[in-house]
């Protein structure tokens, strides 16, 4: 298997960005791009590192780790072949633009943790990399893991149920990107078919679904922007970008917004207050284009829901179902307490790879029959209804 950042196109600009070019803070309304705005809540971007010396992202990053194999210890020196991925996925959720003139993050006063995988590298054990990153970040003190990636299957290693519940035990809100349908995935692949973790598809400007920047599905959460955006690059550059992967930060950003405004609030009022304040697009009510809607950051940061579950599902009652012939912790796939890299890293013979958006493989589970027999269900068929505007069919854009 192999995982994918979720770029669909990118080009490489100048070195600064005018905050009018910033269309998608002004589509998202006032909440979001405020110089405070996230200050206290710790991302995880679990991605291909950062660059900390981009002028966007100077004091953003409090702490990382490499898993790769091939960066520094502190995870911050870009690895693969699209190394730049973390330093654009970073900048649109804390990006210094108000003070450097280049990429204005979601939420500017949010800190980063910058945690490299080996996207992009040869022979390179992903699935491993990506199971000790959650447990390194969760233990790291992350509020919000950011996955800008995808696998090239729905499904997913049994490493990852044990390294995704414990960041689910542990009150982090995890947010996945969807792929994208230009990159043959038609459907999501894991991680955003995981239950619990919140799958973002990207719309353009217009506010339209296209395939540069999302894909389709019962497992699409919510949209929010992700074609014609722009990102800090590396050597101080900006580059325009689009893809699952640029509107995933963006939904990141809200939730730190979310955390720094209610810090009482749990992942799980996080996730059904997001869902439940969306701004309706497509059919309506939930569609497999737009999932629940557009991410609307005013209303999700005003509202007070609780919740006791995830309304998103359970992946411990989807382990206990579908994993029923493992044990618990399976051997070789302990991840309960903090675990070094050379030590959780499979033999090369046995390693596969991630990459952003690759092909769709078959799945043995019908994610509508999962949700009519999870526990969640209530919420979720709550949250189905709970819409307050009416939507106008929209299609996606070749």
């Amino acid at each position: 298997m192999q995982l994918a950042a979720g770029i669909a196109a990118i080009a490489i600009l100048g070195a600064t960005l005018a905050p009018s070019d910033h269309w998608w803070l002004l589509e998202l309304g006032d909440k979001v791009g405020q110089p405070l705005g996230g200050e206290g809540v710790v991302v995880a971007v679990i991605d291909t590192g950062i660059d900390v010396t981009h002028p966007d992202l100077t004091s953003t990053v409090i702490g990382g780790a490499d898993f790769s194999r091939v960066g520094t210890p502190e995870g911050t020196t870009p690895v693969g072949s699209s190394g730049y991925h973390g330093t654009m996925v970073a900048s649109l959720i804390a990006g210094q633009g108000l003070k450097s003139g280049g990429i204005i993050g979601i939420a500017p006063g949010a800190k980063l943790l910058s945690v490299s995988v080996g996207l992009g590298v040869e022979s390179s054990d992903t699935d491993a990399q990506i199971a000790a990153a959650i447990i390194w970040s969760v233990d790291a003190g992350a509020d919000v893991i950011n996955l800008s990636l995808s696998r090239n299957s729905r499904s997913w290693p049994i490493s990852w149920d044990t390294a995704f519940l414990y960041a689910f035990e542990n009150d982090v809100v995890v947010i996945a990107a969807s792929g994208n349908d230009s990159d043959g995935n038609y459907r999501p692949a894991a991680p955003a078919t995981i239950p619990g973790v919140i799958s973002v598809t990207g719309l353009d400007r217009d506010l339209e679904a296209t395939r540069l920047s999302g894909t389709t599905g019962i497992d699409v959460t919510l949209a929010a922007p992700g074609a014609g955006l722009f990102g800090s690059y590396p050597e101080n550059q900006i580059a325009g970008w689009s893809g699952s992967s640029a509107a995933t930060p963006i939904v990141s950003g809200v939730v730190a917004l979310m955390r720094a405004k209610d810090p009482e609030a749990s992942a799980n009022d996080i996730v059904f207050r997001l869902i439940n304040t969306t701004r309706d697009l497509g059919e309506p009510g939930f569609d497999e284009v737009y999932g629940f809607g557009l991410v609307d950051p005013t209303s999700a940061i005003a509202s007070a829901l609780r919740a006791t579950t995830n309304p998103l599902g359970s992946l411990s009652y989807w382990a206990s179902l579908y994993r029923a012939s493992v044990t618990a912790e399976p051997e070789g796939s302990n991840l309960v307490t903090p675990i070094a890299p050379e030590s959780f890293l499979g033999a090369p013979e046995a390693q596969n790879s991630l990459q952003s958006q690759a092909s769709q493989a078959s799945w043995y589970l019908n994610p509508l029959l999962y949700l009519l027999i999870t526990p969640a269900a209530p919420l979720l068929w709550l949250a189905l209804r709970k819409r307050r505007n009416e939507g106008q069919g929209r299609k996606i854009r070749k």
